[in-house]
């Protein structure tokens, strides 16, 4: 049987996004499992219920739920799969907020350009209220149940973005501190080769954050990285790519958030910085009216002449 090239865990891919099935104990399935991240509302959840039952059984729900951060596609089927599972949901305190329905995210930034940013114009940004199962990740990073990993504060894509690690054999489940896809290409976005990217642009909102979080990750040494976009990098010359990639990390060359960072603290957002000018927006909502208009006019025709 071919060896798993990650040691207990299963990657669950949903449309672009990932979550993680991870045994408490690797390749010991009937020892119990966590589950990292949720996927997209709906296709997220059967993904995960299909993947779960076969490693697990039907009946094995997760001890844990450890989500990286709210974000829609990292959040969107937590609730259905706690009231399935009856598990806790665990996400830093930072991150408490955009959860339990106090705060909206800040929107996205399609400025910083690429193909992920061009899509953002339709991805929604509002809040989700994950009470009563959303708890905050313990103060020492070890979730109960789950030994053996650790939570890593990780902030910059989101306040409260957390990576988990075990030490034991140098796993890394990055979330969005990192990808190992080029999501700002239409055409890497579909061959999906391995490779070292930053966060999702157009959601990450305080890159000098971010920045200090990929060189965090970095002094890990880690062996193999998990992402929340793309395949895992589980190659040889890993820490030297791991290397060149924080020394070579900068952040865009324009956008909302690029200057000048949101401001949020347990809360939510506190400040944001002022839109910027988005003329490929403007063009394609004139567009989209264009078309409205075109097609109300087409059915009064239609009517006319029948």
């Amino acid at each position: 049987m071919k060896p798993e090239p990650l040691p207990g865990i299963v990657r669950v891919p949903v449309l672009f996004v990932n979550a993680y099935l991870v045994d408490v104990h690797p390749g010991v399935p009937n020892d119990g499992w966590m589950l990292v991240d949720t996927g997209l509302r709906g296709a997220g959840a059967i993904e995960i219920e299909r993947a779960a039952a076969r490693r697990y059984g039907r009946r094995r729900g997760p001890s844990a739920i450890v989500l990286t951060h709210g974000h829609f596609d990292h959040a969107g089927s937590a609730r259905r799969l706690a009231r399935r599972w009856n598990a806790p949901i665990f996400a830093h305190e930072l991150e408490l907020a955009y959860l339990t329905g106090r705060s909206d995210y800040p929107p996205p930034d399609p400025t910083v350009g690429g193909a992920l940013a061009m899509m953002s114009r339709t991805f929604p940004h509002g809040g989700i209220d994950l009470r009563p199962h959303v708890l905050p990740v313990p103060a020492d990073g070890i979730i109960p149940s789950v030994p053996g990993w650790r939570v890593i504060h990780t902030s910059g894509h989101t306040p409260g973005h957390v990576s988990l690690w075990r030490e034991s054999d140098g796993m890394l489940l990055a979330g969005d501190a990192l990808a190992t896809m080029n999501l700002d290409s239409w055409t890497k976005t579909v061959t999906m080769p391995v490779e070292l990217c930053w966060p999702p642009a157009p959601l990450t909102t305080d890159w000098n954050a971010a920045r200090e979080s990929v060189r965090r990750l970095a002094a890990l040494g880690p062996r193999a990285i998990a992402a929340g976009h793309g395949v895992p990098f589980t190659e040889p010359h890993i820490a030297e790519a791991l290397e060149t990639f924080v020394e070579t990390f900068r952040a865009p060359e324009h956008g909302r958030y690029v200057a000048h960072a949101v401001v949020a603290d347990r809360g939510g957002i506190v400040e944001l910085p002022p839109p910027v000018p988005d003329p490929v927006g403007r063009l394609l909502r004139g567009a989209a009216a264009s078309a409205a208009v075109a097609a109300l006019v087409m059915g009064v025709r239609a009517r006319h002449s029948a």
